[in-house]
């Protein structure tokens, strides 16, 4: 592991020699045979269903966990799936769930499937990606993803078999004799064929009964533009994910680490910057219960998991970080270096919490589904700048662009434009599996257009001021307002709709809309907010404020103009905000500033008031104070 403290650092590494010329694996069961010869007695995984810190824990060796994934490659294969063929899962955070990643990866193209959507949703994804086989639960008390998965199989009948995973195995009397007694009915209306994922796993031999894959190719299919419009697929290579795990060896863990990471397995975060890195690396990663932060009591005993385990890293998101610092640090966290958060923009005030209850800071990343992941990161033993997601990591390229009459033009140090990315986890030309969708999303040939957009600062670290897309993020996950807007639309009255992300201390952002009526129509917000809840098929993107406007701000050509709506929910949140405290402030103006992005101007407040940095420091709004 080396030092990775400065731009210079990463120069440093990219100057031993080209990326295509280092001795690595070109696939990831490669990778995980190398870390099976490596570490093979060493604990590689460990599940827990509860979150107390006394409850039953599965760890598999890398030598174990190299046998099942070969093992479920096997059997993978048994069923027909070939290197063209799709495994897709619909699975919470579980062993079985890695097992099922990386061996779908191996013998064809795992596709993890978000269990939360609908499953018109999960359907529509295993026909974009061709699945022949899925992986999920089997009925259970208290989870309804076997009945979303039978019906979303019985619209894609491209899949032939289904392979139950059983939580029934990680229970113990009296719970183990009363789940079969309970256990949910689901009704079957497709026609592919149900197994039991580990009796027919522990049937198939622990030699690999295939070729291994020797060759660079199409390894993962990752949807993504949110859970709610159509979904797109990102195409992952071998390259991408080995290039994650490198980073991951090379700049953050060793065989010695262990990670908690309550986050899920259908996400790339998890999957490559987590596992991936895991695999390269030998560290230790721990999932604690099916959900993650979603389970029940993983915030109340978060840091009694941390000691259990004597976990060097958190892996953490800025919802679950606020969550956790209404909690006391109730057990001895010595071992823990540092937390890594990314998905969503980290508040100063959150980080300065944590910082002060644990004595460990936050180093915040950068990455997205379309680059396989890793783009930048704060360095975790050198300066982390608050705000920020740090330095571009090696034989990563960032450029800053802006669209000028003859293609696009380079920014200058500290100008706004559009992030680039080139790296080797992003794949050129075919980052989605729809061909159209391709179309317009790359820059100067090879430069990744993210859609975000952010600056370089004069030290080389990267900042995110906005968002040239309109997805909502709560909490890291993606909204399209698309859909909230059709939603309303449906509605006689409304002539006009502009659903956008409003502030929120806790989320980052909450779904708003507002709304302009027909000529002579009337209704009450609470009237359109009952209309277009049942239309909405995710819950998260429910509105969580519906406002009436006389008439919506509009650009020359007559499309709604959200910077301006932003703008009046700014004002309107941080102003209750402000009252609800006792504060006698109020927001001036919200203007746009070049470097930070749409900033709100306090205006009846002492700016030295350490109130007002504490109360406003829980957004990740840029204000200042008259």
């Amino acid at each position: 592991m080396r030092d990775f403290r400065s731009p210079e650092d990463v120069r440093t590494v990219e100057a031993e020699g080209a990326w295509e010329a280092r001795d690595l694996p070109v696939s990831v069961y490669q990778a995980l045979t190398r870390a099976r010869d490596k570490w093979g007695n060493r604990p590689a995984i460990s599940f827990q269903l509860f979150s107390d810190p006394k409850a039953q824990a599965e760890t598999y060796t890398w030598a174990q966990l190299h046998n099942r994934v070969t093992q479920a490659a096997n059997l993978f294969r048994s069923l027909g799936v070939q290197e063209d063929d799709t495994v897709a899962y619909v699975l919470p955070t579980l062993n079985d769930t890695a097992i099922a990643l990386l061996g779908g990866m191996t013998v064809g193209r795992v596709n993890p499937i978000n269990p939360l959507l609908e499953p018109e949703k999960i359907s529509s994804i295993l026909r974009e990606t061709g699945a022949k086989v899925v992986v999920t639960l089997k009925a259970f008390p208290k989870t309804d993803v076997a009945q979303k998965v039978a019906e979303a199989v019985a619209h894609a009948p491209e899949v032939k078999h289904v392979l139950e995973v059983d939580l029934l195995r990680h229970l113990s009397p009296p719970k183990s004799w009363i789940v079969p007694l309970i256990r949910p009915k689901v009704t079957v209306h497709h026609h592919a064929k149900v197994q039991d994922f580990h009796a027919a796993m522990f049937e198939c031999s622990k030699a690999l009964s295939f070729a291994a894959p020797n060759t660079d190719r199409v390894a993962a299919y990752f949807h993504t533009g949110g859970t709610t419009g159509t979904p797109k697929v990102a195409q992952h290579r071998f390259a991408g994910m080995i290039y994650n795990g490198w980073l991951g060896a090379e700049l953050l863990f060793n065989e010695r680490d262990v990670l908690l990471c309550p986050l899920p397995l259908f996400h790339v975060f998890a999957a490559y910057p987590i596992l991936m890195c895991c695999v390269m690396s030998g560290a230790h990663v721990v999932f604690p219960t099916p959900q993650g932060y979603r389970g029940e009591g993983v915030f109340d005993n978060f840091w009694k998991l941390i000691e259990r385990w004597n976990a060097t890293f958190m892996i953490t998101v800025p919802t679950a970080l606020s969550a956790l610092m209404q909690r006391p640090v109730n057990a001895d966290v010595s071992s823990l270096r540092t937390g890594i958060s990314g998905s969503a923009p980290l508040p100063k005030e959150l980080y300065r919490r944590f910082e002060e209850a644990t004595g460990v800071q936050i180093s915040e990343g950068y990455g997205l589904t379309e680059a396989t992941c890793l783009v930048s990161c704060n360095p975790v033993d050198g300066l982390k700048k608050v705000g920020s997601v740090g330095i571009p990591l090696p034989f990563t390229e960032v450029k800053i662009l802006r669209t000028g009459p003859d293609g696009f033009i380079d920014c200058a140090t500290d100008e706004v434009g559009e992030i680039c990315v080139s790296s080797p986890g992003v794949f050129e030309g075919a980052t989605y599996t729809e061909a159209d969708k391709n179309n317009d999303l790359f820059a100067q040939g090879r430069f990744l257009r993210t859609g975000d957009l952010g600056r370089i600062d004069p030290d080389g670290y990267l900042w995110i001021t906005g968002r040239a897309k309109d997805l909502i993020i709560r909490g890291g996950h993606n909204l399209d307002p698309a859909e909230i807007e059709e939603a309303l639309l449906t509605h006689a009255a409304v002539g006009f709709v502009g659903a956008i992300g409003q502030p929120d201390p806790v989320t980052g952002e909450m779904p708003c809309a507002y709304v302009e009526l027909v000529g002579g129509a009337q209704v009450t917000p609470e009237e359109l907010l009952a209309h277009a809840t049942p239309r909405i098929s995710e819950r998260a993107a429910i509105p969580k404020h519906v406002e009436v406007l006389a008439e919506l701000p509009k650009t020359a050509v007559g499309k709604v103009f959200k910077p301006d709506l932003r703008k009046l929910a700014i004002a309107r949140v941080l102003d209750a905000d402000l009252s609800d405290a006792g504060l006698d402030a109020r927001v001036d103006t919200v203007f746009e500033d070049k470097k930070r992005g749409l900033v709100a101007q306090i205006t009846g407040a002492d700016a030295t008031d350490p109130r007002l940095a504490e109360r406003l420091g829980r957004f990740t709004v840029a204000w200042d104070a008259k």
